[in-house]
């Protein structure tokens, strides 16, 4: 199956700063690659600053939405767009520069023989730069409580940088990803993995933005631990049953 259609996603707000340099890198590193911009109606004109790059570029896009809705529903409506456009693959990427456009050809080159591939800071040759030991920990901690209570077979669930086949997207239910905010992607890849997809891992380098402020909040960070716990007690309760009523019936 044809992988050459590719879409890359950029949820947006307040990015005015970002928005010109990160989609320069990515016309530069995969000039065959479209963009489009989903933009929440930032107050900074982030939107109207993509238009005015879309209007002298005709492979970058943008779609406005009326206010700020969560990273998830963005990604969701950009999954949507591109999905209807019979684009082959659809990648989430950072406005902010942490995500390097540079090391998107790897994770593209990997989609061959995947169904879906995360760029993670924590497999070997993964790292992150300018990052304090606090913010670090804090994602380490949340990737191994998700391994714990989920069994995800993936050391960076909870990184945004990834490539992901029309074919994947349109083989999973995605009315029923909950997540709106960074639980959004512990929930993509969760019901990747119940519907029988094969995610793969490549190393890349996750740098702190330079510009603006970061969306991250501890807000953010219960909604995500919180719905982990949720569908972990869940997962666990239905192996403990199927396990009590294999033996019932052995």
């Amino acid at each position: 199956m044809s992988l050459d259609r590719v879409l890359v996603i950029i949820p947006t707000y307040n990015e005015a700063e970002n928005i010109q340099p990160i989609t320069a890198r990515l016309r530069a590193a995969v000039p065959a690659a479209d963009i489009l911009v989903v933009d929440d109606n930032s107050p900074d004109g982030t939107g109207a600053l993509a238009d005015g790059l879309a209007a002298t570029d005709p492979q970058l896009h943008v779609l406005h939405r009326r206010g700020k809705e969560g990273l998830g529903a963005a990604y969701l409506a950009g999954f949507a767009w591109g999905l209807e456009r019979d684009y082959d693959v659809l990648v989430e990427h950072d406005a902010d520069g942490s995500h390097r456009p540079e090391e998107l050809p790897a994770l593209l080159a990997r989609l061959e023989t995947a169904d879906v591939v995360k760029g993670s800071r924590w497999v070997p040759g993964g790292r992150v730069v300018n990052w304090p030991k606090s913010r670090e920990f804090l994602s380490r901690g949340g990737n191994l409580w998700v391994k714990l209570w989920l069994g995800l077979p993936v050391a960076d669930a909870t990184g945004g940088f990834a490539a992901w086949r029309a074919t994947t997207l349109r083989g999973m239910d995605l009315s029923g990803v909950q997540a709106a905010g960074y639980g959004f992607q512990v929930d993509l890849a969760w019901h990747a993995v119940r519907h029988g997809f094969t995610i793969a891992e490549v190393p890349i380098t996750f740098e702190d933005r330079r510009y603006g402020e970061s969306k991250m909040s501890q807000r953010i960070v219960l909604e995500a631990m919180l719905l982990t716990t949720r569908w972990g007690i869940g997962y666990r309760w239905s192996q403990l049953t199927g396990l009590f009523a294999r033996r019932r019936t052995a």
